[in-house]
């Protein structure tokens, strides 16, 4: 059976989670989420998620370290984040981001 129902979120009133960011929509194969403003800060440890991800700068600059790379996020550029792959951000600038998840990182 097909899933033919159209979702709608508005952001205002999405939930948060505990690093800042506001959970979008979310289908059963891939949800989105925003970083809003997010201030500079040294990097958190270094992680690994059991999805991949893939995002979009809006606005600000931030350094992505993965797996011994460094690549500087400007707006208007975009970057993946292999599932089970060792990274973590910088925030150089207020920064704004809106990511994909597959599958769903959710709440």
């Amino acid at each position: 059976m097909t899933d033919t129902i159209a979702k709608k979120v508005d952001a205002a009133s999405s939930s948060h989670g505990d690093m800042g960011q506001t959970y979008l929509a979310s289908g059963k194969q891939v949800s989105m989420r925003l970083w809003e403003n997010e201030q500079p800060r040294e990097a958190k440890p270094h992680t690994q998620r059991d999805y991949e991800t893939v995002g979009y700068v809006i606005q600000g600059r931030a350094e992505l370290h993965l797996e011994g790379q460094m690549v500087l996020l400007e707006p208007g550029s975009s970057w993946v984040v292999p599932q089970g792959a060792s990274h973590t951000y910088k925030i150089l600038e207020s920064f704004t981001a809106v990511e994909a998840t597959a599958p769903p990182a959710q709440v």
